[in-house]
């Protein structure tokens, strides 16, 4: 039998926080002890003090773009997953855009085995929505599938969705939530047109937020909740970026009482349009990060519950990808190493209490995709765990970046967490800086 024991942690867990130990059995959390002694184990238990030590569940990514297949020279489902759990993300879901697209149940089978070969982390994958595959969405399997994506945006791969007829029909899907994302294709094509009139293709990057701009993100996703409302759809939208969208939102509350959900990203609540003029497009996102005002509006709706779920959006590109002018350069950047320091530096601040960083990025994605026996430190639960020391400072760079791709809008950044183990499925798979590749993640199951 594998069997740990974590002593004298303080346990960050389902908005409490108390000192305590937790037994690991196998691939399951055994025990949870609030006793001032850890119980007694036999001697071939592994024994982890973790005095002064925070101990959380694992975290759930719900958007990832780890490129795999066809697009591997930036990332692959194994380097990204490694990268993952070194950050304390030990489930993943991982969208469509890659070459082939992921828009049929072969392809999408094709992912899951792969995955089961190479992944560190445990995964899922999205199938991809297109104007014309009607029927293999409709044959999706909600047991094993976490969700469709839809495009009402175009972005990295040409997936837009733009026939209504179409989307009124994927709109009626129920059995898995359907994750979209909105910009309105027509509004960024006319600002396009009226800056590049300007500036031709080397537009300045301040004015990515103006191309891709707040009107744009509202008009599609007004449309998105329209038609989620009126099928009783379960809409979940991702990586909002404006304070005017929130105001879409169903009232603030558990997410399992929502039908329309949505998801923020760590690099909208981290970065602002100043920031444009120091890292150029190296925080060129769609949708694109914005002003300060919004924000703070951002951050504030995630702790009234108006906001549900953080997540990263995960996208690498080589530098001398994002190193070309404007219209060249591909939007999206890495992030899932480095996601649940990021919040975690909120704590530190005073800004985000660290009960409120673990609900929004381990129990609202477990409760939202009814992912089952994850998402929470419970006995019977997956022991997929993260330990934190919250008093050790790092740097992030170019020696400790594992992503594929090199680099990091985050380079340079001080923080005063880091993940010193990681524990999936029971198996310790990152221990300060020591990888255990030996046993691969496994496929998500889902509840429904």
């Amino acid at each position: 039998m594998n069997r740990t024991l974590i002593t004298q942690a303080n346990i960050i867990n389902e908005g409490e926080t108390f000192t305590g130990h937790l037994l690991i059995e196998n691939d399951r959390i055994a025990q949870i002890s609030r006793q001032p002694a850890p119980p007694s184990v036999p001697d071939d238990t592994r024994i982890i003090h973790a005095a002064g030590k925070w101990l959380l569940p694992g975290v759930i990514d719900d958007q990832v773009h780890f490129r795999d297949p066809g697009l591997t020279y930036k990332a692959d489902i194994y380097t990204e997953s490694k990268a993952a759990v070194a950050g304390g993300v030990t489930s993943f879901m991982d969208m469509p855009n890659t070459i082939p697209q992921t828009t049929t149940r072969q392809y999408l089978d094709d992912k899951f085995t792969r995955a089961a070969e190479i992944s560190l982390a445990n995964f899922s994958f999205y199938l991809g929505a297109t104007n014309d595959n009607l029927s293999e969405l409709q044959a999706v399997n909600p047991k094993t599938t976490c969700g469709i994506k839809v495009f009402m945006g175009g972005s990295t791969g040409n997936m837009l969705v733009n026939d209504p007829v179409a989307l009124d029909h994927i709109f009626r899907i129920r059995k898995v939530p359907i994750a979209v994302h909105c910009e309105d294709e027509d509004t960024i094509r006319q600002n396009l047109q009226t800056y590049r009139r300007e500036f031709g293709d080397d537009i300045p990057i301040e004015n990515h937020p103006l191309i891709r701009s707040e009107a744009a993100c509202y008009r599609s996703s007004s449309f998105a909740v329209e038609l989620a409302r009126r099928y009783q759809t379960r809409l979940h939208l991702i990586h909002i970026s404006t304070a005017k969208e929130l105001e879409l939102l169903d009232p603030p509350g558990p997410v399992k009482q929502k039908k329309i959900t949505t998801e923020v990203c760590i690099h909208h609540l981290w970065f602002q349009q100043e920031d444009y003029a120091d890292k150029g497009n190296l925080i060129k996102w769609n949708p694109a990060v914005k002003t300060g005002a919004d924000r703070e509006a951002l951050i504030e709706a995630l702790l009234s519950d108006r906001i549900d779920v953080v997540a990263t959006d995960h996208a690498p590109h080589t530098l001398e990808e994002k190193d070309q002018v404007y219209t060249l350069a591909p939007s999206g950047a890495p992030m899932v190493q480095h996601s649940l320091t990021a919040m975690l530096e909120f704590a530190h601040q005073g800004r985000i209490p660290v009960e409120k960083v673990i609900e929004k990025m381990c129990h609202a994605p477990a409760d939202l995709f009814q992912i089952h026996h994850r998402g929470y430190l419970r006995e019977g639960y997956f022991a997929d765990l993260v330990l934190v020391d919250p008093h050790e400072t790092w740097t992030v760079n170019s020696y400790n970046i594992l992503y594929k791709c090199g680099w990091s809008p985050l380079e340079g950044t001080t923080f005063r967490s880091k993940v010193t183990h990681t524990f999936v499925n029971g198996n310790l798979v990152y221990d300060n800086g020591i990888f255990d590749e030996s046993v691969k993640g496994t496929a998500l199951q889902f509840d429904r």
